[in-house]
C-alpha cells in the first residue's frame, strides 16, 4: 500500500500541521467550540441530519474540533480515531476542558489499524468522514470494509470529501489566466508525492516535514468500494464550494465556505449517506 515510508512522512506532516492549526494564524477557530455552540460547516450542517442520542465515530478526526461539536450537538458518544499523537493529545485536552469527556472518546490509531484500537464491531449508529480525509488512504477498499464493520445494522456513513476531478488540479500549476491548471492524472494509481512547506489553514507557516504521499480516487471507486463493503448508497451529491480553500482563486461566500468568483467551473467536492445493509 503505496511506496516506501508514506505513512512515516504523512505522520509527520500531521504532526507538525497540529501545532500551526492550533496557533494564533489557523483559519480553525474553536471560539464557538469553547462558547457551548460548536458548529459544523455550512455543507455537513445542511445534510448530516440530528446526531443527538447517536454513537458515533469520527475517523481522522485530526484534533477533534468535529468529533467535539458532534458531543456538544447531542451524541451519546462520539469516539474519535487519528493516526497522529499531537493531534490526539490536542483533542483529549480539549474535551477535558470543554467538560465532554465523559461523551467524547480518543483513540491514536492509523485507520487502517482501527479495529484492533476500537475493538466494537458494530457498536455506532453513525460513522462521520469529512474534509480531507481520502486522498491520504492508499487502500480505498479496505476503508469501506473498515466503516462497514463499526456500523450496526441499518447505521449509516455520513462522508463530505474535496472532489476528486478538482484534484486533477493544482496552483502549483497555475496558467495564464489565474486559473489552477493540470497536476495529476484522475485515474492515476501510484502515490502522488509532494514537498510542499505551505499549510492550507495558515498561509504564513512553513513546514519542516513538507513531503506528503496521497492517492487519487475517482468517483466510482468511492462508490465502488461502498457497494463491496455491503453498503447502499442513499444519495449523492456534488458541490461547487467546500470548506478551506482548495485553490487561490476562490473566494468565501455568505456561508464562510470557498466558491469560484465566477462560475462553477468544476465541482468541487462531494458528499453521500450509505446505509450498511440489513
Amino acid at each position: 500500500m503505496g511506496g516506501e515510508g508514506w505513512r512515516e512522512d504523512n505522520r509527520a506532516n500531521w504532526d507538525e500541521r497540529t501545532a500551526v492549526h492550533l496557533g494564533p494564524g489557523s483559519a480553525y477557530d474553536l471560539g464557538p467550540l469553547r462558547a457551548g455552540r460548536g458548529a459544523l460547516d455550512a455543507i455537513v450542517r445542511a445534510e448530516l441530519g440530528p446526531v443527538a442520542g447517536l454513537r458515533v465515530l469520527h475517523l481522522q478526526c485530526h484534533f477533534g474540533k468535529d468529533t467535539l461539536t458532534l458531543a456538544q450537538q447531542g451524541a451519546a458518544a462520539a469516539v474519535g480515531l487519528d493516526f497522529s499523537a499531537p493531534a490526539i493529545a490536542a483533542a483529549r485536552r480539549l474535551a477535558e476542558e470543554l467538560g465532554l469527556s465523559d461523551r467524547a472518546r480518543f483513540v491514536e490509531a492509523d485507520l487502517y489499524d482501527a479495529p484492533r484500537a476500537i475493538p466494537e464491531p458494530g457498536a455506532f449508529d453513525l460513522v462521520f468522514v469529512t474534509w480531507g480525509a481520502l486522498p491520504w488512504l492508499p487502500d480505498l477498499a479496505g476503508w469501506a470494509r473498515i466503516v462497514a464493520g463499526f456500523l450496526r445494522q441499518g447505521g449509516r456513513l455520513y462522508l463530505a470529501e474535496g472532489h476528486p476531478t478538482a484534484f486533477v488540479f493544482d496552483d502549483a500549476a497555475e496558467t495564464p489566466n489565474g486559473k489552477p491548471g493540470w497536476y495529476a492524472p484522475y485515474f492515476e494509481r501510484e502515490a502522488v508525492v509532494m514537498d510542499d512547506s505551505t499549510d492550507y489553514a495558515d498561509p504564513t507557516a512553513r513546514l519542516r516535514h513538507a513531503r506528503t504521499h496521497t492517492w487519487m480516487h475517482p468517483l466510482g471507486e468511492v462508490l465502488g468500494a461502498l457497494r463491496g463493503a455491503g453498503l447502499a448508497l442513499d444519495w449523492l451529491h456534488e458541490h461547487s464550494r467546500l470548506p478551506w480553500r482548495m485553490f487561490r482563486s476562490l473566494v468565501r461566500d455568505a456561508d464562510g465556505l470557498f466558491t469560484w468568483p465566477d462560475r462553477p467551473w468544476l465541482p468541487l467536492a462531494f458528499s453521500l449517506a450509505a446505509r450498511k445493509l440489513d
